[in-house]
């Protein structure tokens, strides 16, 4: 059907991408298999994809596969084929072996979805013992890319504006969101939920429980700014999201609160937002978290 086919009550405009989306994904079973001969066969992308797999700004950082598997128009079976093809025709490397883990980790989501049932739902999750706030304000701040942290802030507005964010980003707001902000992690899994293209329920609520740090295992809690600068050093990432922060430089990209209000005006950065918790929490101790490895199998 044609959108305008589509049952609402009332008319409902159709929804446009801007020209700052990454990718512009398509809907079917023919443009997600010429997404899979591209990724492997026409551009060779997979054979560089653990180099380039915690990139943000983009279409092939990352293969790009999810919204096609969460639909159904892609099976897990057919992109293992063609990877032992490509690895048969062209070459295996660590690459091409990080794309097939990435797939079992979404096969280990759904195991750990129906081993524990709805507690993936429940507050306290699987670990329990951990108290969480209710503050809508701070949610919206977060929400709407408005809390003055710019990777965070970047990264929601690239979900909210075409429904897609980067593995390394998804790590990143949501660790922000409940171990900085402290909020019940159920409002930014139901947040994804409303957003993303490639939602998909055991990946989704899985990742947010274990970035809550409800699983049982190790808690890794991000500091975006740290992330924010190893990750996109020079800034392009943010630039991209928020033309707040256009014509700012390298040196205070990350850190905007530490530019004079001459310093703003000079660089057309006055209409950015105040961080809404104390920059102090994210000094560079070192580490980007405290502990574990580099997280897994959010958004590929």
């Amino acid at each position: 059907p044609e959108w305008k086919d589509l049952p609402y009550a009332t008319r409902v405009d159709e929804p446009t991408l801007p020209e700052t989306a990454a990718t512009q994904f398509e809907g079917g079973e023919e443009a997600a298999l010429h997404r899979l001969q591209y990724y492997l066969f026409e551009s060779n992308h997979i054979a560089k994809y653990f180099e380039t797999r915690n990139g943000m700004l983009g279409p092939d950082y990352s293969t790009k596969f999810a919204p096609w598997l969460a639909f159904g128009c892609l099976s897990p079976r057919k992109i293992f084929e063609q990877i032992r093809e490509y690895e048969k025709e062209q070459v295996a490397n660590k690459s091409t072996y990080w794309v097939l883990f990435e797939l079992m980790w979404r096969d280990f989501f759904r195991f750990f979805a129906a081993k524990h049932g709805n507690q993936i739902f429940k507050l306290h999750g699987i670990a329990g013992g951990r108290d969480w706030k209710s503050d809508m304000q701070l949610f919206q701040l977060w929400a709407e890319g408005r809390t003055g942290f710019p990777l965070v802030d970047a990264n929601m507005r690239e979900l909210r504006a075409t429904g897609f964010m980067s593995n390394r980003g998804r790590q990143n707001v949501a660790s922000f969101l409940a171990l900085d902000m402290g909020l019940d992690w159920r409002q930014g899994a139901d947040w994804f939920e409303s957003f993303l293209v490639d939602y998909d329920v055991a990946s989704n609520w899985r990742n947010w429980i274990h970035a809550a740090g409800l699983t049982t295992g190790r808690v890794n809690r991000f500091n975006v700014v740290r992330q924010s600068k190893m990750y996109d050093k020079d800034g392009a990432y943010i630039r991209h999201w928020i033309p707040e922060l256009r014509n700012v430089p390298v040196r205070f990209i990350h850190e905007p609160w530490t530019m004079s209000p001459d310093e703003k005006a000079t660089f057309g950065a006055e209409s950015y937002s105040e961080p809404c918790l104390s920059p102090s929490k994210f000094r560079d101790d070192g580490g980007g978290r405290k502990g574990g490895k580099k997280g897994r199998g959010r958004g590929r």
